[in-house]
């Protein structure tokens, strides 16, 4: 009853166990639950999940690196069974079962789960297909050669040894890591009440962030971010956007998108196909497949014919093939909807500082990766300063003894024992016991003069050694250049190409522009509607005609139509036909290569049914109040608007002016409200004004009258006068053209009907274009038969305006002129399009001259027929 009594008055709530009589003990079970737990919980976040921030590692990872350090299965040497490795890293540091140690080490093997893999496997270790590996007794393995890295110095003191589970064997507690681990390989895994998911980058990369660090430690994560572009991921795939992953650098948390990599293929038959060579990190590639093939058949995604993959030891092939009146871009961005080819990365950069887990961001992880570094040098450098001191102790022996040899060996021959001989040469020599021992051991070979010299060189060079170490030992900055030297030797031995690509144009934020260097670059719009983001360099300059630009180089049915040096930053504000208008930033569009031929623009703007590109133009800034845009409709409408009025365009675009029904925009140029203005129409006719003469209206508004027409008659094209010796370029649709200064255009008043700038014959027909040109300009001419024509601007003569021209084009077969495109003179096209045989298209200078028809109407006839016998004969 008493014992009952005292059960009854245990205070639960103020202590946690009591002791009774003989061996049981009262818990508190709530209380005891909560510290098992916690005890548990941290045993699995430090000892299982997390990696160390200084190597990268996770318990298991390091103990299967140092147990095959320790049976001698480096890179250099043969393969061994992986249950011999699995079995001594159980047995000795790892009592967690065979199976969570060979799992890790396969993955270690995997050239799709590690950017750069630690283990060298040698046998079936798993697919990208999801296939598991084979059982540890069929598979080998030894360390990779980078992995001989995290263990380099190992023996040299350079990390702290802990006792193993049962204290019977000792192991590190970190590996010297003599290259960034955990931002090149990355990390993840699932603890208690915590997670962490760190991406993998490329090696080169990490190397220079760290070498830039070293120069100055106040760096930012966003300077930082200069070196380090973004993840880089085995598998490759394209990082879309960098608004997640500034967050991500700088908070430790964030999200990015992976987008597989795919390329749309042009058959024979006409039809698409869609080819898929990269896929995102950590998908399975055949889910993936089942995944598209399931849509497919379920009607999701509906033109798909055809799914195979061609995948081989070369690397990733899934072809899909689609119906031909499938739009393959349209299928490609539902499979990017509906399935993982493209898919999130969640960053959690958790991982053990000082032995406690810790949300880190990059820099965190550089400076405590660099911090640990100086340390490892620190160490090593002790270690060898040491070693290099025992040596220089008993070489100073050995010179005594030396210097002095017949009394020392008197004194040894004439001792009873070894133990009176080294305490008389104790006493002797003042030597303390290691010298003396090493006295009475050293070979009677050394008492050589060939051996007496070399032991005086070793000791000199000692010497200096120990001097070197010492420097090397007191001084930060001498440790910081030899973490440089060997990070830089790490990066010229195994750093690669970047595999992932970052692609800016999708989810970028204004705060990340600042990540973007600003740059000189030049946009191309084809006329099938291709653009393309390209650096300068991509060009080269010509001696003919001033500055030219070479390299402009798209498939033979297309041509450039539009084109514009820019930059990265410059707001780039693209008009439709319908009068709307979109904007995009210059980094924001694709960047390709010379030769490649762009892609779709409506991938870019989000343009609705029958509706085009009308023109495009740059600027610097939406703040400029001097800055207008004048805008010309076919009908001769004219509207002059402030920019600034076009501060805030959205995604789909916004309205630029509101056209009247059935007309349409022709043109937009950027002014700075003293220009004039040059309107042609299809009557031969053409105006000159002032853009004064149209006030800047609001950004809706329709417009006033710039050129007065008639009934089935447009404006073919629009000019920016800046001077009197502009030239004005006028072709018509039967292929003549002829160029005239701008001083020959009178300025008059808006809305009249404009003066002759050209002469309407039968002959040459009506104008098709009106353009602003310049010696170095090259004009492209399309028709209607889809035969492209280029010719430099230089062969069309300077003429009067009221002449008809001089034929520049040989039309044959009924052709007209569909489309005139005026682009920077490319001598490669040139030559392209002489070696396809067009030289006869075009007239030299002197030839037109003797071509120019006036008004006078006999001439004329005997003009025409003159230069089309010419053409016959040629």
């Amino acid at each position: 009853m008493s014992d009952n009594k005292k059960i009854d008055n245990i205070d639960l709530e103020d202590q946690t166990s009591k002791v009774t009589e003989g061996n049981i003990k009262e818990v508190n079970i709530s209380k005891e639950m909560k510290k098992s737990f916690l005890s548990y919980a941290m045993s699995v976040i430090v000892s299982r999940a997390l990696p160390d921030i200084r190597d990268g590692l996770k318990p298991v990872q390091r103990r299967i690196l140092f147990g095959m350090n320790e049976l001698g299965i480096y890179s250099t040497s043969q393969y061994k069974k992986s249950a011999r490795i699995v079995g001594d890293v159980m047995g000795k540091y790892h009592p967690h079962g065979d199976a969570s140690i060979y799992e890790t080490m396969v993955r270690m093997a995997q050239d799709f789960s590690y950017r750069y893999m630690l283990v060298d496997g040698h046998g079936n270790f798993g697919s990208i297909d999801g296939d598991g590996a084979a059982a540890m007794r069929y598979t080998e393995a030894k360390m990779s050669k980078i992995s001989m890295e995290l263990l380099r110095d190992i023996d040299k003191d350079t990390v702290n040894y802990v006792g193993n589970y049962d204290n019977s064997e000792r192991e590190p507690s970190v590996l010297p890591s003599r290259f960034p681990n955990l931002l090149v390989n990355g990390s993840t895994g699932i603890a208690v009440g915590m997670a962490t998911n760190i991406p993998p980058h490329n090696l080169g990369e990490v190397i220079d962030a760290i070498i830039a660090y070293k120069e100055d430690k106040d760096l930012t994560v966003l300077d930082l971010m200069q070196h380090i572009k973004g993840p880089d991921f085995p598998t490759g795939a394209e990082i879309l956007g960098l608004t997640g992953l500034r967050q991500a650098y700088e908070t430790g948390r964030g999200t990015i998108a992976m987008r597989a990599k795919a390329d749309i293929v042009e058959r024979k038959n006409g039809r698409h196909s869609i080819i898929i060579t990269e896929i995102p990190y950590q998908v399975n590639k055949a889910n993936l497949i089942e995944k598209i093939a399931e849509l497919a058949k379920e009607g999701k995604v509906d033109g798909i014919t055809e799914l195979r993959d061609e995948s081989s030891r070369k690397g990733i092939r899934v072809v899909i093939d689609l119906r031909r009146d499938v739009i393959p871009n349209v299928m490609l961005n539902n499979l990017y909807k509906n399935t993982q080819l493209q898919k999130s990365f969640g960053f959690n950069m958790i991982a053990l500082v000082n032995n406690k887990p810790e949300m880190v961001n990059l820099k965190s992880m550089i400076s405590n990766y660099f911090d640990f570094q100086i340390e490892v040098i620190q160490r090593r450098t002790e270690f060898e300063l040491n070693k290099a001191e025992t040596r220089a102790h008993l070489l100073e022996a050995f010179m005594k003894v030396l210097n002095d040899i017949d009394h020392a060996i008197e004194i040894i021959k004439s001792s009873q024992t070894g133990e009176i001989a080294r305490e008389r040469l104790i006493e002797e020599y003042d030597f303390d016991d290691v010298q003396a021992r090493a006295i009475l051991d050293m070979r009677l070979q050394r008492l050589t003069g060939l051996e007496i010299e070399k032991i005086k060189e070793e000791a000199e060079e000692i010497r200096l050694k120990i001097i070197e170490l010492k420097e090397i030992i007191a001084s930060s900055e001498l440790k910081e250049d030899i973490l440089e030297s060997e990070l830089l030797e790490i990066k010229n031995k195994y750093s690669d190409k970047r595999r992932s690509e970052i692609n800016l144009h999708d989810d970028l934020s204004i705060e990340s522009e600042d990540l973007i260097p600003v740059e000189d670059i030049i946009i191309t719009v084809t006329n099938k509607g291709y653009i393309k983001r390209m650096k300068t360099d991509a060009y080269k300059s010509q001696n003919r005609g001033g500055v030219g630009m070479s390299g402009i180089k798209v498939h033979d049915d297309d041509f450039v139509e539009h084109i514009q040096m820019t930059s990265t930053h410059d707001f780039h504000l693209f008009f439709t036909n319908k009068g709307r208008v979109y904007k995009i930033k210059g980094y924001q569009i694709p960047e390709a290569s010379r030769t490649a031929k762009g892609i779709p623009i409506v991938n870019l703007l989000n343009l609705e049914q029958g509706e085009y590109l009308a023109s495009f133009t740059n600027i610097k800034s939406f703040e400029d109040e001097a800055a207008h845009l004048v805008f010309v409709t076919k009908q001769g409408i004219v509207k002059r608007t402030k920019i600034t009025e076009y501060q805030n365009i959205r995604t789909n675009g916004i309205i630029a002016l509101t056209l009247k029904e059935d007309d349409e925009l022709l043109v937009v140029k950027a002014t700075d409200g003293t220009k004039d203005i040059v309107l042609g129409a299809s009557n031969g006719k053409a105006i000159r004004f002032s853009e004064l003469d149209a006030r800047a209206i609001g950004r809706t508004a329709t417009g006033v009258l710039g050129m007065r027409l008639d009934q089935n008659e447009e404006l073919i094209g629009a000019a920016i006068i800046d001077s009197d010796d502009d030239e004005i370029l006028v072709v018509t649709e039967k292929g003549f053209g002829k160029r005239t200064k701008a001083s020959e255009y009178r300025s008059q008043n808006r809305g009249g009907k404009g003066v002759l700038t050209l002469k309407i014959t039968e002959r040459n027909g009506n104008p098709k274009s009106l353009r602003m040109v310049s010696n170095d300009d090259d004009l492209i001419v399309v028709t209607d038969k889809g035969i492209v024509i280029r010719t430099h601007i230089e062969q069309i003569s300077t003429t009067g305006r009221a002449t008809q021209g001089v034929r520049i084009i040989n039309l044959k077969n009924d052709q007209k002129v569909s489309t005139v495109a005026v682009v920077p003179f490319d001598k490669d096209e040139e030559e392209k399009v002489e070696e396809k045989g067009f030289t006869q298209d075009s007239i030299t200078v002197d030839e037109q001259q003797e071509n120019i028809v006036n008004l006078n109407p006999v001439e004329e006839k005997e003009e025409v027929v003159t230069k089309e016998s010419l053409f016959e004969d040629k």
